[in-house]
């Protein structure tokens, strides 16, 4: 976040329409500014890096240049400036969501979401929070289950580290709920429970729960069917 306590936002989709009804919702909350507009994937890359925003809005398919393949430039690792990325899509599932998922987007929002929730959503990407639509989560889990793990050495022993409270945590993450509703299923505190999931993350060494449902799919922790 900026100093100004303001949030600089870059909105990047190949509809100009869609642009300028994101800039309006947007530009109508007080702490949130948009900075700048990309048509393109390429756009989206070049103006990330020189307008340095906080949150980039970027929509899964645009021509030339996709979400996809823009978010893998624009969160490599040893950039000079790595803002959140929140994913745009217009459907409950895209193929690239689980990829992106892996690159470290921190959250994905139909483009149909009220306007309030769009808001409050990218103040949550940029607290370092993931966002995904309870549709697109759903979606996800399912996929997941099935696809084999991948089998990349070393995450299951990363998964050991956790106690077997945080286990339970972990596992109920990967399930797409929230810290509200782990704390209803465990009979916790919501405040033990983002304590837990803090740890968790730590742990891992994931940026967020994105990242975290991704890994727990890995390493095993979500079993198909479950």
């Amino acid at each position: 976040m900026t100093t100004t306590e303001q949030l600089h936002l870059l909105i990047a989709d190949d509809q100009a329409l869609v642009r300028a009804g994101f800039r309006l919702i947007l530009e109508a909350e007080d702490d949130l500014v948009v900075v700048g507009e990309a048509g393109d994937g390429a756009a989206a890359v070049r103006l990330a890096e020189e307008l340095r925003p906080d949150v980039v809005l970027l929509d899964v398919q645009m021509p030339g240049l996709d979400g996809l393949e823009a978010a893998r430039r624009i969160l490599a690792p040893g950039g000079a400036h790595q803002p959140k990325v929140l994913m745009l899509t217009t459907f409950d599932l895209d193929e690239y969501v689980y990829e992106a998922m892996r690159l470290g987007a921190s959250g994905f929002l139909l483009k149909d979401t009220p306007a309030e929730q769009l808001a409050a959503g990218v103040r949550a990407v940029a607290r370092g929070e993931a966002l995904l639509a309870p549709a697109i989560t759903r979606r996800l889990i399912t996929e997941f289950t099935r696809r084999p793990p991948s089998g990349h050495g070393g995450r299951p022993a990363v998964v050991d580290r956790l106690t077997p409270r945080e286990l339970e945590v972990f596992r109920l993450v990967a399930h797409g709920l929230s810290n509200q509703e782990i704390a209803a299923e465990l009979f916790l505190g919501e405040t033990t429970v983002k304590t837990h999931v803090a740890r968790i993350l730590a742990k891992l060494g994931v940026r967020d729960r994105v990242q975290a449902v991704v890994l727990a799919h890995e390493a095993g922790v979500v079993q198909s069917g479950a």
